[in-house]
């Protein structure tokens, strides 16, 4: 069920926060900011509407194919999410999903829209693969499915430790991927 977000409120607590951070929401560059934030807000966390069973309803475009064991691959998936922690973004995101296809395949640009809304939501990068993995799974009905994230987190590179460059990646490996070492090395030979 979509969950509409409350820009008015939002809107208001950005304004409570900025004049908190000590700024002048009276000044001519702050007076629109707390409206704006509210607009831009509810787009980039528009997958907080949704469950996972909903995304994959959303984007449930298959078509029929043979079973023929073959891999499908869609890389360099351009995603930013934010994380729960600090409500920082991650950012230089790139998935990489593949899939033995069951009887069906998805649109390729399904792939995409499924990365995109589960990135909109505050996340950990583990749990965006998984989730990503999940709705794959649910779409089309393939247990053989792994999904591996690139990354970069504001949390690690503009504050704390203050460590540029740093990179973190996970792989969300399930089915044939997870028991099948020669598949997952294909795989990842493709992602290269």
């Amino acid at each position: 069920m979509k969950k509409e977000f409350n820009e008015k409120r939002i809107a208001e607590l950005v304004k409570e926060l900025i004049g908190e951070l000590g700024g002048d929401i009276e000044s001519e560059g702050l007076k629109e900011t707390p409206e704006r934030v509210a607009r831009m807000y509810a787009e980039v966390f528009e997958g907080m509407r949704y469950s996972n069973d909903e995304i994959a309803q959303m984007f449930d475009k298959s078509f029929e194919m043979p079973e023929n064991n073959d891999l499908v691959v869609v890389k360099d998936i351009e995603v930013f999410s934010h994380c729960e922690h600090h409500l920082a973004l991650m950012y230089n995101m790139r998935v990489h999903v593949g899939y033995i296809p069951c009887g069906k395949v998805l649109g390729l640009s399904k792939i995409a829209r499924i990365c995109d809304m589960a990135a909109k939501r505050l996340q950990l990068q583990e749990r965006l693969g998984s989730d990503i993995a999940e709705i794959m799974m649910k779409v089309t009905g393939s247990q053989d499915v792994i999904v591996v994230i690139e990354g970069e987190h504001s949390c690690m590179t503009a504050r704390g430790i203050r460590s540029s460059g740093a990179k973190t990646r996970t792989a969300a490996i399930r089915g044939l991927f997870d028991s099948d070492h020669e598949l997952r090395n294909e795989f990842y030979s493709l992602i290269k």
